[in-house]
């Protein structure tokens, strides 16, 4: 029943709370800086940082839509309820309205268009005929 629930949930969630917690927090505030070999540093940002764990949590989900059932069909309404949620949420809600919620639901959008995709194609295959079955001849 577990794998009926949509991961793309966890970066909401967690967006949330961040974002409610530290309310001063500016997704653009760097974790930590690298310097490279040109000489150019590389900065981790907070916001870069959730942007990776959402697509982190995206591969997960679209590889748990290649299997078929019940709970792929529930998991697919879910995700398409998370994303009713975040797209509400980044037009309503204040502290949404920054581009990596932005992206964020854009990760969402993937999901619920991937997995329907992905689950479709996964089901063709599934179709098997008895022997000697025969479709009928359009006439």
């Amino acid at each position: 029943m577990l794998t009926a629930i949509p991961l793309t949930i966890i970066p909401l969630i967690v967006y949330n709370v961040i974002a409610l917690i530290f309310p001063a927090t500016t997704w653009t505030g760097v974790i930590f800086s690298l310097p490279m070999v040109s000489g150019a540093g590389w900065a981790l940002t907070l916001g870069d940082l959730m942007i990776a764990f959402a697509l982190a949590i995206l591969f997960l989900e679209i590889m748990k839509s290649g299997t078929t059932g019940s709970a792929t069909i529930t998991n697919h309404i879910l995700s398409t309820v998370v994303l009713v949620i975040y797209v509400i949420e980044f037009i309503v809600v204040g502290i949404a309205a920054t581009s990596v919620f932005f992206i964020l639901t854009l990760i969402a959008l993937f999901d619920v268009i991937a997995g329907f995709t992905i689950t479709i194609r996964t089901a063709t295959r599934d179709i098997a005929y008895s022997p000697g079955y025969e479709p009928p001849h359009p006439h």
